[in-house]
């Protein structure tokens, strides 16, 4: 390829040829922007022919950000799954198109995204009541720039501005994790006897599992002899629609241990279904489910945290979430002074240091349990 400088009317120009084409016998020409001087012209020439050489080049593109966000959602839907590729779609269509989606991809500054996640962080809410969380723009952010990594490898950007963009960083403290004692514990689950979703509270506190875990687990799952349960899916949603998909790490497919009366209530709770099978007949669709509808089928998750929710209400007891029961029960296994690693393996987790990480206000508690056995070791041993 090779180009030179020309003028037309008061402007100059730089222009570009491709090699020959020897059926036609003519060069493709491509004419650059218009410069001022001359001067102007041949150092844009220069800088251009050099950019081509090293393959930094990017054709020049009125593409908007809008446009290319829908169009990287499109690409990438079949890689990722259903729940991310929906979690990706809401905030970029919520936060990030209404305020950026006219901008014209190849001029999207760092600036840009900079005062995008301020404005975020005060006004981002939909009900107008104040911003996002510092997690939750840090996460748009993680979006955004995962999407324009893609565009520079279209060679639709020379770089990413994402990475150049300063997300914001928490400088507060971590809000602090609601849990409840082992007496409150007990109190709910008494309380909730009668609740359909009852078996899927005592399975949360006893055994630390999260909502999609529990509602994808299979009787074949289920070893009630040996009082194992093997977790190999999850059930998850996107929207309206559920689907099952299995562990996103090695750690997260496991087997988790029960107490005796947790494989009791369970035993009841597969009797209790094997009569609702009886007397719907065929309108029952076994799908080998120990946690779902009267019919058979799943439980839809948003529909348990909201039962759950109403329950909490009901009881009188401190308000928490449904994933608070995980929360809750490695707090109680800690306190309990179960081995860290025991309870990072029942919970899935990539590391015991992030589960000391994660409840550290669990560990003092350990620490003074730890220097009374040891100085009941040292003094034990002086007399």
């Amino acid at each position: 390829m090779r180009g030179f400088v020309t003028r037309k009317g008061k402007a100059w120009y730089v222009v570009t040829e491709q090699a020959r084409d020897e059926a036609a016998g003519t060069r493709r020409r491509k004419w650059h922007s218009g410069y001022r001087t001359k001067k102007e012209a041949e150092a844009a020439l220069v800088s251009l022919m050099s950019r081509l050489q090293q393959g930094t080049y990017v054709e020049p593109n009125k593409t908007t950000l809008g446009t290319f966000l829908e169009e990287w959602l499109e690409t990438i839907r079949p890689t990722v799954r259903d729940t991310t590729w929906a979690s990706y779609a809401a905030e970029i269509r919520l936060h990030v198109v209404p305020r950026l989606g006219d901008t014209r991809l190849q001029a999207l500054s760092p600036g840009d995204l900079n005062r995008l996640y301020a404005y975020l962080l005060k006004y981002g809410r939909r009900n107008g009541r104040g911003g996002l969380s510092f997690k939750t723009v840090r996460y748009i952010h993680m979006i955004v720039r995962r999407a324009l990594e893609t565009a520079v490898r279209w060679n639709l950007l020379v770089r990413n501005p994402a990475s150049l963009a300063d997300p914001p960083r928490f400088r507060g403290r971590r809000p602090e994790m609601r849990t409840w004692t082992a007496e409150q514990v007990g109190a709910f689950l008494q309380a909730t006897e009668g609740n359909p979703l009852h078996t899927v509270w005592v399975l949360a506190a006893t055994t630390g599992m999260r909502r999609g875990e529990l509602l994808g687990l299979r009787w074949r799952d289920v070893d009630l002899r040996n009082r194992r349960l093997s977790i190999q899916r999850s059930l998850v949603a996107a929207g309206y629609q559920t689907s099952f998909t299995e562990p996103k790490t090695a750690r997260g497919r496991r087997s988790v241990v029960i107490d005796s009366r947790t494989s009791a209530i369970l035993k009841e709770h597969r009797r209790a279904q094997l009569e609702d099978r009886l007397a719907l007949g065929e309108a029952y669709q076994d799908q080998g489910m120990v946690l779902c509808r009267p019919d058979g089928l799943p439980i839809h998750p948003d529909a348990v945290t909201k039962e759950f929710g109403k329950a909490v209400k009901a009881s009188g007891l401190p308000r928490i979430r449904l994933h608070d029961l995980r929360h809750t029960h490695a707090t109680l296994a800690l306190q309990a002074g179960i081995h860290p690693k025991v309870v990072s393996e029942r919970l899935g987790h990539a590391s015991v240091a992030f589960t000391l990480d994660t409840y550290a206000h669990a560990v003092p508690a350990m620490h003074e349990e730890a220097a009374e056995k040891l100085g009941a070791v040292v003094w034990g041993a002086s007399h």
